[in-house]
């Protein structure tokens, strides 16, 4: 196949035109700027385009098909080229599924989790030699390829998020993958600017569980109320499999999981993960792992990158990076590293950075996610709401949100690192919060303060 790329250095998009390119498929692309660790991969397998911005001229009848990415708008040069010729144009979704439609897709969605139970699977399967095709959704600390692509495996497994296709295709993603199997780890409205309400948000979750094809099979998390009434609603007709958080202790830091065969260490902790195991135990057993295998297999498992991923650990005090930003994964971290270290003193210090985040429409959704900390921050850029011409939002207004009275609101990364520094962190476990990166604050600088 012959196959261009508009849009090729986002994170999911060069992913696949190497792989595909790894299996023999003739690939190109462009984009108007991509950056690092994109820009070198796609170097190493000579797939940077030489020039950045778009090229009409690339697009010729002797491509097969285009696969789009969401960085590209709708005014595309290149979008209109391919229109013009009368070309197949896919969204990134629609040639997954192009690619996966004689395999068992297996579909990982929900509001939280998605990647960590998508890495538990890929982990179990390796561990025991089953090889299996898969799109993960961010990258993952033992997992070389986010996306991996062959000819003679049974599975397709997908990581499917509801944001939309393409600039030409607003369909959430999801909706596009037609699951034999799915997962649905819980609902919790995010993504304000795709979705304004929350009920718009819960639809795409129904639209989603009625396109399980028939027969398929549901695995879901019942401790979601909602998640659980659209599951017991839809006439699709699956078999349905409920899941729940095991019994699982805290013991001299360590976490263990109460399993029908004994007591069992983790190397991952919190409620949040534990919920996310059970949800990953059901999909590898319909997958051909049983019980005991998975058992075996996950006690290794460390963890997906940048989800309460451990950067500093001394007897002064623990540092912790956490990618989480909506309200649901503020409080399940927050949560988790207060009953792992139930005898630290918790700061936790989240910064807001995302379009809903930022939004007065959306803020009051944090109310108490950061309750279980001792001392709370929240960090916040005026710069990066005047850039998404975003109404100003107050100090005051984000310590109402929060309800937290006493909450540290900073707007200056000289100011936080200034904050830090006047703590006493002695004994204590800072907690990191953020899908950005502080302002540049350097984590070096932080973790010198213990």
């Amino acid at each position: 196949m012959k196959l261009h790329f508009i849009a090729i250095g986002g994170s999911a998009m060069h992913s696949l035109a190497l792989a595909l390119h790894q299996k023999g498929n003739t690939i190109t692309g462009s984009d108007d700027a991509i950056y690092e660790p994109s820009k070198s991969a796609l170097e190493i397998e000579g797939l940077l385009p030489d020039s950045f911005g778009w090229f009409p001229e690339k697009i010729t009848k002797e491509l097969d098909a285009v696969v789009l990415g969401m960085h590209a708008k709708n005014d595309n040069p290149e979008i209109k080229k391919a229109k013009e010729l009368g070309l197949k144009i896919y969204s990134y979704p629609e040639y997954l599924f192009e690619i996966s439609k004689e395999k068992t897709r297996v579909v990982i969605g929900g509001s939280h989790g998605k990647t960590t139970i998508t890495a538990m699977i890929i982990h179990v399967m390796h561990y025991h030699g089953k090889e299996i095709d898969y799109m993960l959704g961010a990258p993952v600390r033992g997992i070389e390829n986010t996306i991996h692509l062959s000819d003679d495996t049974d599975f397709m497994l997908i990581e499917g998020d509801e944001y939309p296709a393409s600039a030409i295709d607003l369909r959430p993603k999801f909706h596009l993958y037609q699951p034999n199997i799915a997962l649905l780890s819980g609902i919790a409205w995010d993504h304000i600017n795709v979705f304004p309400t929350l009920e718009n948000y819960v639809e795409q979750f129904e639209v989603f569980i009625n396109s399980i094809v028939k027969g398929g099979i549901l695995v879901y998390n019942e401790e979601d109320k909602t998640l659980k009434q659209l599951v017991e609603n839809t006439e699709n007709q699956i078999r349905k499999h409920p899941y729940f958080t095991p019994e699982y202790h805290v013991e001299e830091g360590d976490t263990i999981l109460e399993t029908s065969e004994g007591d069992m260490p983790l190397e991952i902790f919190g409620k949040h993960n534990m919920n996310n195991l059970a949800g990953a135990k059901w999909i590898c057993q319909h997958m051909g792992i049983d019980e005991d295998d998975f058992y075996e297999a996950i006690m290794e498992f460390e963890g997906a990158s940048r989800r309460l991923e451990k950067i500093y650990e001394s007897d002064a005090g623990v540092v912790f990076k956490d990618f989480a930003h909506s309200p649901s994964k503020v409080k399940a971290s927050t949560n988790a590293v207060k009953e792992q270290y139930p005898d630290k003193k918790l700061i936790a210090c989240l910064e807001l950075h995302t379009f809903s985040s930022l939004s007065s429409a959306f803020i009051q959704q944090y109310e108490n996610a950061l309750n279980e900390a001792d001392e709370t921050i929240v960090f916040y850029s005026p710069e990066a709401i005047a850039q998404k011409q975003m109404n100003p939002i107050s100090a005051e207004e984000i310590r109402t949100a929060f309800n937290e009275p006493n909450l540290e609101v900073v707007s200056e990364t000289a100011v936080l690192q200034d904050l830090l520094e006047s703590k006493d962190l002695n004994d204590a476990v800072l907690l990191l919060m953020s899908s950005g990166t502080f302002g540049n604050l350097k984590l070096e600088n932080v973790i010198a303060l213990f």
